[in-house]
């Protein structure tokens, strides 16, 4: 997702998204570690959509 996605959504638009790439996330690492990924690159990109979407919950919280 791009920031500019991440910032029409709503608070609980976020919460459902995170939950979902936190989901994703789990389940690609645990891939994974089973067999190669054919684009561990993906994990990454996981990650930090996460780590965008929590940065952006934390911001409008404490405003």
């Amino acid at each position: 997702m791009k920031q500019s996605e991440i910032k029409e959504l709503s608070v609980e638009g976020l919460k459902e998204k995170r939950a979902e790439y936190k989901k994703q996330f789990s389940d690609l690492k645990m891939a994974h570690s089973v067999t190669p990924l054919e684009n561990p690159l993906l994990i990454r990109k996981v990650r930090r959509t996460v780590a965008r979407l929590a940065t952006e919950l934390t911001k409008r919280e404490l405003q």
